[in-house]
């Protein structure tokens, strides 16, 4: 019988945990005294970490580190405002994760961002914790410019939220490629963790005990993906990580011969229906793999958003996915010359089956090729923010999607810079079915140094984003992709009331 991808029980744990948090958090309240309904209420987070990897292996890598945190969260009660307000500036630290744990950034108030830098081999992975005003919707950047050697090219990964379960399609183990996934501690107990591949034809057997990794408190690791499986070389696997204890932050780093090399964030949690978006217009190649970790197969169709409207690229309108396989579609130049975001849909609406999907996106030709990804991300929801932008001719480039039957409209936020400046705010329309490229996006007035786009929806439908940071090197196109997803800066609070009452029949 073949071996399926099921769902882990770490999974199935922590989606009860967050079905019965979402229940604590909107069951009603109990009556207040004189009958009325008591409401809840939308209050900023008061704590966030953030966990990021060991930025490069290479000698001559130099690294800039940015963190921001946005101003009052969108959609707080006034209350909640004023008292965050009056609550002082809060605090933040990142530090190594490493025992002797120095700080890297320090922020010290909310709505100006704060950056740092490193170089060489020996910058370790991250950790860190804002609280207060700091804590809601706090964002660390983390970009590598490596300019020569096996591995030269441009790394951006926005640091991530801990967790227990992370998908990776789009990563390989064939002749050519160093694919390492990152594995990051940030508490006081050890985590189990477990890797496991899928490829074409389905779950790939591992060494005994090579699939199997216990990470120390406050340490990383990184483990070399084509070592789990030595004798199998796959160009399009799709990788799953999950802790059978502890959480953990995991990104994987990849490294193609001849091609470039970024980060590969995770994709979002399986969906019946996904959206990639962000595709550069210079693109000369992209490759998309999915896979469906459930039971069933899955039947997708494949449609490109760009400027003027959605339509299915000729030669590549549907893809169809084995449960438990990775399945890759080669799109070539997809855009031609326009930029765009990928949308994939279930055929049949009435059997959307859950999947998870990357793409592979490289500019540029022959030697000066650069390796980029750009995986399926949420909405943007109320408010989401990328740090590290920077000014100059293309070097910041902002795509937003609205992949649904409605218009909307975004608020586009820019930042003061890391050495001052005033913050620049548009407001920018979508048209249904499209993808809108801002380049340049809104920029600190009178700023130097880099700075953080803040996205909020306004009205309509929901909308999808990415930003490319190029940053071109004798000719080669460096660049990468990060997606923005909703920062959660709020939770729902219920109202307490007291009652004492014994109920009676």
């Amino acid at each position: 019988m073949k071996q399926r991808a099921p769902l882990t029980l770490a999974a199935v744990t922590a989606a009860l945990a967050a079905v019965t948090g979402i229940a604590s958090l909107t069951a009603p309240a109990a009556p207040a005294a004189d009958g009325k309904k008591t409401a809840a209420a939308r209050m900023p987070v008061e704590r966030s970490t953030l966990v990021c990897p060991a930025p490069s292996s290479s000698d001559i890598a130099d690294t800039a580190y940015t963190s921001y945190t946005p101003g009052a969260a969108p959609g707080a009660a006034p209350g909640a405002k004023a008292e965050a307000k009056g609550t002082g500036k809060g605090a933040a630290r990142l530090t190594g994760a490493t025992k002797e744990a120095k700080a890297v950034l320090e922020p010290k108030e909310p709505g100006k961002p704060v950056g740092a830098t490193s170089s060489g081999s020996e910058a370790p992975a991250l950790t860190g914790t804002a609280e207060g005003a700091l804590a809601p919707g706090w964002t660390v950047q983390q970009t590598t410019k490596v300019a020569v050697g096996r591995a030269r090219g441009v790394l951006g990964t926005a640091c991530g939220v801990p967790g227990t379960d992370f998908w990776f399609p789009a990563v390989g183990t064939s002749k050519g490629r160093e694919d390492y996934v990152h594995l990051t501690n940030p508490d006081d107990t050890a985590a189990e963790v477990d890797v496991k591949l899928f490829g074409p034809e389905g779950p790939v057997k591992a060494e005994p005990g090579r699939d199997r990794i216990t990470i120390a408190p406050k340490s990383s690791q990184r483990l070399l993906l084509s070592t789990l499986a030595p004798d199998t070389q796959l160009a399009d696997v799709t990788a799953h990580v999950t802790t059978r204890s502890g959480r953990i932050g995991a990104s994987v780093q990849v490294a193609e011969d001849g091609v470039g090399t970024d980060w590969l964030a995770p994709s979002t949690d399986p969906a019946g229906s996904l959206v990639l978006p962000g595709i550069p217009s210079d693109a000369t190649s992209v490759r998309l793999v999915a896979f469906a970790p459930g039971e069933e197969d899955a039947d997708l169709s494949i449609r490109l958003a760009g400027p003027g409207g959605s339509l299915s690229p000729a030669g590549s309108e549907a893809l169809h996915l084995k449960a438990g396989m990775t399945a890759s579609v080669d799109l070539k130049d997809v855009t031609r010359g326009e930029a765009g975001s990928l949308l994939l849909a279930p055929t049949d609406a009435k059997k959307a089956v859950p999947v998870v999907a990357a793409l592979r996106v490289v500019r540029g030709s022959g030697a000066k090729q650069e390796l980029g990804f750009i995986p399926a991300s949420g909405p943007v929801g109320a408010r989401a923010t990328v740090a590290d932008n920077r000014t100059g001719e293309n070097a910041t480039v902002l795509y937003v999607t609205a992949p649904g039957k409605a218009d909307a409209k975004v608020r586009v936020t820019a930042s003061p810079g890391t050495e001052g400046g005033e913050p620049e705010s548009k407001e920018i329309q979508v048209k249904a079915g499209t993808t809108l490229a801002v380049s340049p996006p809104p920029a600190p007035s009178g700023g130097k140094g880099s700075y953080a786009l803040t996205l909020e929806t306004l009205s309509g439908g929901p909308v999808h984003a990415s930003r490319t940071l190029t940053l071109p090197h004798e000719g080669v196109p460096m660049f990468t992709v990060q997606p923005f997803t909703d920062d959660r800066s709020t939770v729902l609070v219920p109202k307490a009331v007291q009652d004492l009452s014994v109920p009676t029949e």
